[in-house]
């Protein structure tokens, strides 16, 4: 019985931690805070931040990430969640300027609802900007998919994941949490239908 409950807890932890591992790629955790010459660590063409679920979460590593010289260019990618109101690239993009980022410096695509269309619509922005580098920022749980997405539209570019820290909806202990696997789950369904062929 202890050893079946012992197997039992290594098979659970093991599932977590390959889903986070999945789910959370991060090419600049082995980088320092600012860019390098180090493979994988050299200053990108711009940084593009996606909306939904904790969008200010993302909008402030996008920020961080300019900050401290990661690139010159960002992109906010979102529609409004509120059809009244203003589109959720432009609430991010209100958000880099109250914290110095120079308008001239941010692009805003602001017609998309869904990952696919994030990166269909950022497309053709990258491509007017003859962009070959992009760090790629959303939450956590939804960075795998997102980079997907984005690798598959625009191929040619060479993309690269950094994930929001402080997010609202998924910390460290999100399999603690209904609404942590819900997340977890959801996005690994999304994933195997992008295998399938079909997102959203």
């Amino acid at each position: 019985m202890i050893r079946w409950l012992i197997g039992a807890v290594v098979v659970v932890a093991l599932v977590i931690i390959g889903i986070s591992l999945f789910l959370t790629p991060d090419n600049l955790m082995k980088c320092n805070d600012m860019p390098s010459d180090l493979t994988g660590c050299e200053k990108a063409d711009v940084i593009i931040a996606v909306s939904g679920g904790d969008t200010p979460a993302r909008t402030q590593k996008a920020i961080d990430l300019y900050m401290n010289g990661w690139s010159s260019q960002l992109i906010f990618s979102g529609a409004a969640s509120d059809k009244t109101g203003p589109s959720n690239a432009e609430v991010m993009r209100t958000q880099a300027l109250e914290q110095g980022v120079p308008d001239s410096a941010i692009r805003i695509e602001e017609t998309s609802e869904t990952t696919k269309q994030n990166a269909e619509n950022t497309k053709d922005i990258l491509h007017d900007e003859h962009i070959k580098s992009a760090i790629l920022v959303t939450s956590r749980y939804h960075m795998k998919r997102a980079m997907l997405e984005f690798q598959n539209r625009a191929p040619n570019i060479s993309f690269r994941a950094s994930p929001a820290a402080g997010d609202n909806q998924w910390s460290m202990l999100w399999w603690t949490t209904p609404y942590g696997w819900f997340l977890a789950v959801s996005e690994l369904v999304k994933i195997i239908i992008f295998y399938l062929g079909g997102s959203r």
